[in-house]
């Protein structure tokens, strides 16, 4: 039977940032059996110390942490080295380097990324408006969206939408039923930056009839009809190709995968403007 190892994920804030960092690293090696321990908001020795006597009763712990804190960060890495645990600090170095460079001294305040200024409060709107420009719902003011995100039904569009919200782009998402669905200001628009996307019938075929069987609704219909998705896939395109507007395949593409090459072609679009 293969090792688990006891992963401990310690945090000074949310510990978001290190749980992206550890499924990014995970991802690297095949044969890795894990279970996480997750501790957020850890701001004292105490604390620290609660921790480690847990980690020291576990079979194979690694420890991880972002902890801006130098006098506490260290005071982690010494009591780890005392028991042998594996230890790791994410961000210390990185923010050690980056204050040589840019001469000057770190605030080394936990939660630093979470403070209530102006691209937070972007950010909650662009979630706002992205929410309210879900699968075609409204059209008025589609015009005020940073990214407009078209294609046929189950070609991540919603998912897509929201991850790139997050990141402060508002973005309004049109099903495509056909060309007439699309809002006049969109086609006419030169400024948007519309782009679509496709997918692989056949993959196509499997998410629709897997999202049916999930809601127990099994009749055979166009929407499930192979040779049907084939001709939505394909008109499509041509709709695509006829406005000159750029397409993703999204077929073996995650959500973050789609997402980058959206904000890439933004950039470039915003670039040549």
């Amino acid at each position: 039977m293969k090792n688990t190892h006891q992963i401990f994920l310690i945090s000074d804030s949310t510990g978001e940032t290190l749980e992206r960092i550890f499924m990014a690293l995970k991802a690297q090696f095949s044969n890795f059996n894990y279970e996480l321990n997750k501790f957020s908001f850890t701001r004292t020795e105490s604390q620290i110390s609660t921790i480690l006597r847990n980690a020291k009763e576990k079979d194979s712990p690694i420890i991880l942490y972002t902890i801006v804190n130098s006098k506490l960060a260290k005071y982690l890495a010494e009591e780890a080295n005392k028991t042998s645990i594996p230890c790791f600090g994410v961000l210390g170095d990185l923010i050690l380097n980056f204050s040589k460079i840019l001469n000057q001294k770190a605030t080394h305040k936990p939660s630093g990324q979470h403070i209530l200024d102006e691209e937070y409060y972007k950010r909650i709107e662009a979630i706002q408006f992205t929410m309210n420009h879900d699968d075609g719902n409204q059209t008025d003011n589609v015009l005020e969206s940073d990214i407009i995100l078209i294609g046929v039904s189950r070609t991540s569009k919603t998912p897509t939408s929201i991850y790139l919200a997050n990141k402060g782009l508002k973005t309004a998402n049109i099903p495509l039923v056909n060309e007439m669905k699309i809002p006049k200001d969109v086609l006419e628009s030169k400024n948007l930056c519309v782009i679509g996307l496709v997918t692989e019938a056949e993959r196509l075929f499997d998410i629709r009839r897997n999202r049916l069987n999930s809601l127990k609704e099994n009749e055979a219909s166009d929407y499930t009809d192979l040779e049907k998705i084939k001709i939505e896939v394909e008109q499509s395109k041509k709709i695509f190709k006829k406005n000159k507007w750029p397409t993703i395949d999204v077929t073996r593409k995650s959500v973050e995968e789609t997402a980058a090459s959206v904000i890439k072609i933004y950039e470039i679009k915003n670039k040549n403007a």
